[in-house]
C-alpha cells in the first residue's frame, strides 16, 4: 500500500488522497483462456454434432409436413373427435417446425461453430473501409459457421427454413372456404335490394338518414336466409352516411351512386378486413380501429391514412317509389382485403 490519508466522518475537510506511485487504473484482465469443446478436439465427436444438427432440422420438416397433413388433409370437423385431431395436428405441427429449427441452430452454434471471445478497438467510420470490413467479416462469418464445408447441415437448414414458411402462405392464400376467389367478387346486393338496419332488419328511408349520423346496413332479407347468414354478412355490410351533395366529389361514371348526398360503402377494411366502424363528422373521415387506415368519405372513401392502399368499395344506391334506398347494383369491385385473385375478378374473368 502506498502513503496515503484517508478521509474521516469526525474531519470531513480532509479528502482520501492517493500517493503518486499508486496505480489510478484498473489493469485490463484480458480474456479468460479458452477451454476447448469436446467437437473441437475429436472429430468424431463434430460429425456427431453435425448430424444432431441435421436430424433437429429434420424434425422441423416433418412438423411441417404434419401441419399440412392436419390442415389439408383433413375434412372439414364434424365431430369433436375430428377438430381433436385437426387442433393435435396444426399445432404439434407448428411447434416442432419452429423448435427444430430453433434448436438446431442454437446446438449448431454451441457445438460447431467458433466461440473464441474476441475484442476489438473502435475506429473511425470510413465508407470505402467499412464496405471492405463488412464484406471480410461476412466471409468469416461463413467460413465460421461452416456452412460451405457443412453440406449436410446447410441443406437440411435450407429445407427446413423453406418448408417452414409454407403453411402461412397455405393459411393466407385460404381466404375462402372453398377456395373459390369468386365468393369475394359477389354479394347479395342487387338491383332494388332495400337497405336495412342491422341487426334490425328494418328497411330504410331516405328521410330516415340525418346529415352527420351513420347506419349499419346490411340487404333486407340478410336475416331470414337458412343458411350461411354470417358469411354473406360478412361480405355484404355497407356503411350509410349522408353528407351536404356539394361535399362529395364522384368520378366520371358514378354521379348517381349517391343519393341527395347519402352514400354507401363497404364497412370491410381493405387492409386485412377488420369492420370499418368509426365515423368523424367534422372531417368525413372513416376510421379502422384496427390500424388506423383512415378513408375519406367526400373523395370516394379513398384511403388518406394508414396502411390500406385501396378505397372502399363503393354500393350504387337510389330511392324506390316509396322512398326507400334501395341498391342499383352490386358492388362494382371484390369486397375486403387484397387477395392474389382479385385483378381477375375485377376484369370480369
Amino acid at each position: 500500500m502506498g502513503d496515503h490519508t484517508d478521509g474521516d466522518p469526525k474531519t470531513p475537510d480532509i479528502a482520501a488522497t492517493t500517493s503518486p506511485g499508486q496505480v489510478e487504473k484498473f489493469q485490463d484482465p484480458g480474456l479468460p483462456p479458452h477451454r476447448p469443446r469436446r467437437a473441437d478436439k475429436d472429430s468424431r465427436a463434430a460429425k456427431r454434432a453435425e448430424r444432431q444438427v441435421a436430424i433437429l432440422f429434420a424434425i422441423s420438416m416433418i412438423g411441417t409436413l404434419l401441419f399440412f397433413v392436419g390442415y389439408f388433409a383433413i375434412p372439414l370437423p364434424t365431430a369433436i373427435s375430428t377438430l381433436r385431431l385437426q387442433n393435435l395436428l396444426l399445432g404439434m405441427g407448428t411447434a416442432f417446425a419452429m423448435l427444430g429449427i430453433g434448436v438446431g441452430i442454437i446446438h449448431w452454434a454451441k457445438t460447431l461453430m467458433p466461440d473464441h471471445e474476441v475484442a476489438e478497438e473502435r475506429h473511425e467510420v470510413r465508407t470505402e473501409e467499412d464496405r471492405q470490413d463488412a464484406e471480410q467479416i461476412m466471409g468469416q462469418v461463413l467460413d465460421e459457421s461452416g456452412i460451405k464445408r457443412r453440406p449436410l447441415i446447410r441443406n437440411t437448414l435450407i429445407a427446413a427454413g423453406a418448408l417452414a414458411i409454407l403453411p402461412a402462405i397455405g393459411i393466407f392464400r385460404d381466404l375462402s372456404k372453398n377456395l373459390d376467389p369468386a365468393v369475394l367478387g359477389h354479394t347479395l346486393w342487387k338491383e332494388g335490394t332495400r337497405l336495412a338496419r342491422d341487426p334490425e332488419g328494418t328497411p330504410i328511408k331516405a328521410s330516415d338518414v340525418t346529415f352527420g349520423a351513420i347506419f349499419h346496413v346490411v340487404p333486407e332479407g340478410l336475416n331470414e336466409l337458412p343458411v350461411g347468414k354470417l358469411d354473406e354478412k360478412a361480405k355484404s355490410v355497407v356503411l350509410l352516411v349522408r353528407l351536404d351533395p356539394a361535399d362529395l366529389h364522384p368520378s366520371p361514371g358514378r354521379e348517381d351512386w349517391a343519393y341527395n348526398g347519402i352514400v354507401a360503402y363497404s364497412k370491410i377494411c381493405t387492409h386485412v378486413g377488420c369492420p370499418v366502424a368509426l365515423y368523424e363528422q367534422h372531417t368525413h373521415h372513416l376510421l379502422c380501429p384496427c390500424h388506423q387506415s383512415t378513408f375519406d368519405v367526400t373523395h370516394q372513401c379513398e384511403v388518406i391514412f394508414g396502411p390500406a392502399f385501396r378505397p372502399l368499395p363503393q354500393l350504387p344506391i337510389t330511392v324506390n317509389s316509396e322512398g326507400y334506398l334501395v341498391a342499383r347494383s352490386d358492388f362494382h369491385e371484390p369486397v375486403g382485403p387484397s387477395f392474389w385473385e382479385r385483378a381477375l375478378l375485377e376484369s370480369g374473368g
